[in-house]
């Protein structure tokens, strides 16, 4: 199988959908004459036109109303964040219109329609660069909201959420971009809502998505260098979740610890732990452990981001935690 970029496996996903239908059509800031601010759409202006690959101004609230009424009305739009941070200035038209349009017009309209973009810190990009998201937009009936952490996760789940009749917001990292990974060339789909167990293990179950997966695998295999058999479980979207996986591998590994990004309250970890306890308590030989990132703006010196931020160090403590507990 060969391998690609994560964006390579982005940009194969929408071009696909836009040859399959031509009512998918891709727009944002960049995305056209500049092929992406991050090269994710890199000659599907040359392939599609103007009229199917379309440069913004600098104005979410603004291109996000445009794409919400595209989508009432029959068409599939991709509206690219250039960040997720960005996606705050459309938040009124993502929560209050694409995520209500079903419910509030009895069924009569659907919102097909996806916004993606990167989440999360890539860097010395400053507080207000720097946010994680996922837990905000879960919050939302009405969205889902997917987060895939590899090329062949990004592809399928890209493919499935245009397709969706509902609004999808597919959330990504600067700092996975030019990661490499084995993707198909024939095509295929993944589910929105399935958790995929990236490594079998049987002493503890860690559980992530997105970019966090690479620290949480990491935390995995150190471990099993000092023989502790660690399951990790990508979540792959965070609504709905996959619930149902989790609770079957803490029965097995009866110990449990999560992995994210986000600040600590409110968390998917906190929504987590409390299904954990309430269907799984009895299976648990130690509390619940997760490892969020510190409850303050993240700052610009790069030691104040590493010992803010999840990272491997951090992951095998708290795994250790949960093993050696008195």
């Amino acid at each position: 199988m060969r391998e690609i970029q994560f964006r390579e496996a982005l940009r194969e996903a929408m071009s696909e959908e836009m040859r399959r239908d031509e009512n998918v059509f891709l727009m944002g800031e960049e995305v056209a004459e500049y092929n992406g601010a991050y090269k994710v759409s890199q000659g599907m202006l040359d392939e599609f036109g103007a009229k199917r690959v379309i440069d913004t101004p600098i104005a979410e609230l603004g291109f996000a109303g445009v794409g919400v009424g595209a989508a009432t009305n029959g068409l599939r739009p991709i509206i690219e964040f250039m960040t997720f941070n960005f996606s705050l200035v459309a938040i009124d038209t993502i929560i209050n219109a694409a995520a209500k349009m079903l419910s509030m017009s009895g069924g009569q309209y659907n919102c097909p329609i996806v916004f993606r973009g990167p989440t999360g810190n890539a860097g010395q990009l400053g507080a207000q660069h720097s946010q994680n998201f996922e837990n905000w937009f879960a919050n939302t009936p009405g969205l889902k909201v997917v987060v895939p952490s590899n090329p062949y996760d990004a592809k399928g789940l890209l493919k499935t959420s245009i397709r969706d009749n509902d609004p999808v917001i597919f959330m990504e990292s600067e700092l996975m971009y030019g990661d490499k990974g084995e993707v198909p060339t024939e095509e295929y789909l993944i589910p929105i809502g399935k958790a995929d167990i990236k490594r079998a293990g049987s002493d503890v179950t860690i559980v992530s998505f997105g970019k966090i997966m690479k620290v949480a695998l990491a935390a995995a295999a150190e471990m099993e260098k000092d023989g502790i058999s660690c399951e990790v479980i990508d979540l792959r979207s965070v609504r709905p979740i996959d619930y149902a996986t989790v609770v079957e591998s803490v029965k097995k590994t009866n110990r449990l610890v999560i992995v994210e990004e986000a600040w600590p309250l409110s968390s998917i970890a906190t929504e987590i732990t409390y299904h954990v306890q309430k269907h799984a308590f009895d299976y648990l030989d130690a509390p619940i452990q997760r490892v969020n990132s510190f409850d303050v703006p993240l700052p610009y010196a790069p030691t104040l981001i590493e010992a803010i931020l999840p990272n491997v160090a951090k992951t095998i403590k708290a795994v250790k935690a949960v093993m050696y507990r008195d």
